[in-house]
């Protein structure tokens, strides 16, 4: 099969490997209808993340299951799936608890920019749709592998709800999922920091009442101008950068949660915090508890997160799928194998 690998900074190939095998019986084989590039692969693009050795990268995908081992039940050849960006069992403690991003038997994948993709714990891991879907809505399903399950989970940590003023900090695929989010779960006032048109434009698609260009303190008196002097009730950190993370601080109210999601570099001082009574929640998005939940709003047309799509290329173009991200090109490159 083809598979993509990372050789270090700036070094992307697509590669022929082994297909994949079923190893033990509760593993299934899918085969991957469209995967995609993560603002997250970006870190080792940019050599920020260590590369110690060539190793296959990705971790989104949906497909066709071709293959089951003797214990699956939950899932059968044929069907198309989708599952988290981490692969769990579902049903130790700490899954049913809805951490299943932190499940002890899980784990991750052996690169999902690939072909074929091996999925331990198929049955805790994989949700089937209820029938075929249509082209249309493979770039929406293929958002929960991550990108909507991490903006949903943004918002869910923040404990966002009806009637509350939410300011998402980040502009990416996960920061617009987190617009779109806080806007399905009630917030009244939404507030996007972007600097780039066309990601404001699909922020107020999404559900944004505001934008918000400017940045630091300037950004913050902003946020404050529109809440009442005092900033927002929720702050959702979709970045990860200690200046992200500092901004997010600077945006919420006395008594405000940050939900952050963006993978940490940096730290977030905890003094600040505990002064302002400012609350910190979030880490991987457990995609599998929301899974359930955003298929069916994705399958009833209540929700489109796959329009941060904005560009689709083909597997074998895979290293220009980086470089437009790295660029900001695109907002998020979604790959047809």
């Amino acid at each position: 099969m083809r598979s993509t690998v990372i050789h270090g900074a700036g070094d992307v190939r697509l590669e022929t490997r082994p297909d994949p095998v079923i190893v033990e019986p509760t593993d299934a084989i899918v085969r991957t209808v469209a995967t995609c590039v993560c603002g997250s692969d970006l870190w080792r693009y940019r050599g920020i993340g260590d590369v110690p050795e060539p190793v296959a990268i990705g971790h989104e995908y949906c497909g066709i299951v071709e293959q089951v081992g003797a214990d699956v039940r939950n899932v059968r050849i044929g069907q198309f799936v989708i599952g988290g960006f981490y692969h769990s069992d579902n049903t130790c403690p700490t899954c049913r608890k809805g951490a299943q991003a932190n499940c002890p038997n899980g784990g991750g994948y052996d690169g999902c920019q690939a072909e074929l993709i091996r999925i331990p714990n198929a049955d805790g891991t994989l949700v089937a749709t209820p029938e075929l879907p249509s082209e249309a809505q493979i770039p929406d399903l293929l958002t929960l592998s991550d990108v909507m399950g991490t903006g949903w989970h943004a918002a869910v940590s923040a404990g966002v709800g009806p009637g509350m003023s939410v300011v998402v900090v980040g502009d990416g695929a996960v920061g617009l999922c987190a617009v779109l989010a806080a806007a399905q779960l009630g917030a009244e006032q939404v507030i996007a920091m972007s600097r780039h048109e066309a990601r404001q434009k699909l922020a107020v698609e999404f559900g944004a009442t505001a934008i918000i260009a400017e940045r630091d303190e300037a950004g913050a008196a902003k946020v404050r101008e529109l809440t009442e002097g005092i900033g927002a009730d929720a702050v959702l950190e979709c970045v990860g950068t200690e200046g992200a993370r500092l901004q997010a601080l600077a945006c919420a109210r006395p008594g405000a949660t940050i939900g952050t999601v963006g993978l940490p570099h940096g730290e977030l001082p905890a003094a600040k915090l505990f002064w302002r009574n400012v609350g910190l929640a979030g880490g991987p998005a457990p995609v599998r508890a929301y899974l359930p939940q955003l298929m069916e709003l994705v399958l009833a047309g209540r929700i489109h997160p796959g329009k941060v799509f904005d560009l689709e290329l083909p597997l074998a173009e895979v290293a220009e799928a980086y470089a437009a991200m790295d660029s900001r090109r695109a907002i998020k490159v979604l790959l047809r194998p």
